[in-house]
This record gives structure tokens, C-alpha cells and sequence, in this order.
């Protein structure tokens, strides 16, 4: 069990998805006992157990959806050979099991200005762990992203590299100019990088001239169709902090409700 917890301070601590299956009840004879815990990694490998079995193939698989959505999950189990009929169980037993989400997703921001300011803080408070990169050493910096879990003062293609697959990510392409908003494009298309969203700030105009550029220099334009630009949800924006609140503010939709746009029935809190 402390290995298990262990790991889990590990992994926020590296802003990796990890999410945590628990045995909550367990009524009969049942090969796990309640409080029994598995941690599964993203990169499919785990730690722990919560039985084994049909039922531990079951919540693995379950497991992988909460990592994919970040929306808990509670399973419950009949221990029996009507339910699993090629799986030899004869226990008869009943489980239960919360699969959650136990790390926080990352939000990377490339780009140090002003806008990323504002957007690394209404991030924080909207529970993303928030990382932000810049060429320029003096903008990447404490005192201007006091919120930021880490920052790096690289070159846009170290900064990619580091990142690898980033396929739970949020991405978010802040440069300070369209130069260098295609370097970080191209390096991440380069890289193979397949985050869950990707956004660049800036007008269609300036997306539709970038997008040929690139494709020009080799891009995929079917990787390029899955950019979200202009980035955030069209609230009209203008100031900083209202780009901030449109951006999250679309994060939060895809991380909650899967869609990059909101449900018309659902208010703050969920569905009314």
C-alpha cells in the first residue's frame, strides 16, 4: 500500500495520469478485500491489485477510460458463474469498486507573454497543473508565473522533445509571433505528439497563412486540422484575462463533457 502511495506523489509530482481503482465494500466471499488499491499508469503499467481475474481484466480496461476522460467511475461485481461463465468463479461474492483520477492534467503553454499570464492563473484555479516554456530566459520566470508547477527557458524543439507522446496533455501555442508559433507546431507534428487538445492563439487569417507555410515544409495538413485555431471559445474576448477565461474555459469542456464546446443544458455544476 505505501508503494502505492508513494507512486502516486511521484507521478503529480512528474504531471503524469495515473488513476486509482479501490475496493469499497465487498459482501461474501470475495478473493479481494476491501481497501485493496491498483494504480494504473498511463503508460499501461500498474501497481497494486484489487483481486485479479476477470474482474481486475475489467476494471484495468475501466481504468483506461478514466485516464482518456478524467470522470470517475464506480464498478460493482456478482462473484459468479452466471455473470462470468468462462471465468470459473464459484465464490458468489458481490464488490465494489472507485476508479478515479488521481493526478491533475497538464496544461503546457509555449510562450511566456501576457496572455499566458493570465491564462496560467484562471488554469491553477481550474485545478490544471501548469507548465510554461519561452525561449527568452528572462520571461520564464517565478516572479511572473507564480502559479506554474515548472518552468523552462529552452529552445521551442528542446521543450517539445521533453514532452514525448503528450497524449493526456492540453497544449496551448502562445509564442510571441507567428514564427515562432510554426517552429513549435512543426516540432510537435515532428515528434509524433498526439495531445488531447492543441490551440494556437490568433485570427483565421493568420492560422490559414501558417497552416500553408507548414504544409509546404512537410506538415501533414490532416495534423494540422486538429488544431484548434483561434483557440478558446467564442465569447467575444478581448482583454487578456477574458482570452484566459475562453481558453480554460474550452479546456474545462473537453475535459468534462468531451467536446470542445459546452452542452447548452449545462450550467456551472452540470446539467440543470
Amino acid at each position: 500500500m505505501s508503494d502505492i502511495f508513494e507512486e502516486i506523489v511521484a507521478l503529480r509530482r512528474r504531471g503524469e495520469p495515473a488513476a486509482l481503482c479501490t475496493i469499497t465494500s465487498t459482501a461474501g466471499s470475495t478473493p479481494g478485500k476491501a481497501s485493496m488499491k491498483m494504480l494504473v499508469r498511463a503508460d499501461g503499467s500498474f501497481v497494486g491489485t484489487v483481486g485479479g481475474g476477470c474482474v481486475e481484466a475489467e476494471v484495468y480496461a475501466a481504468a483506461q477510460e478514466v485516464l482518456r476522460t478524467g470522470e470517475s467511475k464506480r464498478l460493482a461485481f456478482a462473484l459468479n458463474e452466471r455473470d462470468y461463465p468462462d471465468s470459473g468463479l464459484i465464490c458468489g461474492g458481490k464488490v465494489e469498486i472507485f476508479i478515479e483520477s488521481v493526478t491533475d492534467p497538464t496544461l503546457v503553454l509555449f510562450g511566456a507573454g501576457h496572455i499566458s499570464s493570465s491564462v496560467a492563473q484562471v488554469a491553477k484555479l481550474a485545478g490544471f497543473r501548469v507548465v510554461v516554456g519561452d525561449e527568452r530566459e528572462a520571461f520564464a520566470t517565478r516572479e511572473r508565473f507564480p502559479d506554474a508547477e515548472e518552468l523552462i527557458a529552452a529552445p521551442w524543439t528542446e521543450q517539445v522533445a521533453r514532452l514525448g507522446g503528450a497524449e493526456h496533455a492540453f497544449l496551448v501555442v502562445v509564442t510571441r509571433g507567428h514564427i515562432d508559433d510554426g517552429t513549435v507546431l512543426e516540432a510537435l507534428f515532428l515528434s509524433g505528439a498526439k495531445p488531447r487538445y492543441l490551440g494556437m492563439i490568433g485570427s483565421r487569417a493568420k492560422r490559414n497563412v501558417l497552416f500553408d507555410q507548414l504544409v509546404e515544409r512537410g506538415v501533414d495538413p490532416r495534423w494540422l486540422a486538429a488544431v484548434r485555431s483561434p483557440t478558446g471559445l467564442a465569447l467575444g474576448a478581448r482583454t487578456h484575462g477574458e482570452i484566459a477565461v475562453a481558453i480554460v474555459a474550452q479546456l474545462i469542456a473537453l475535459r468534462r463533457l468531451g467536446t470542445l464546446e459546452p452542452r447548452p443544458d449545462g450550467g456551472a455544476g452540470g446539467p440543470q
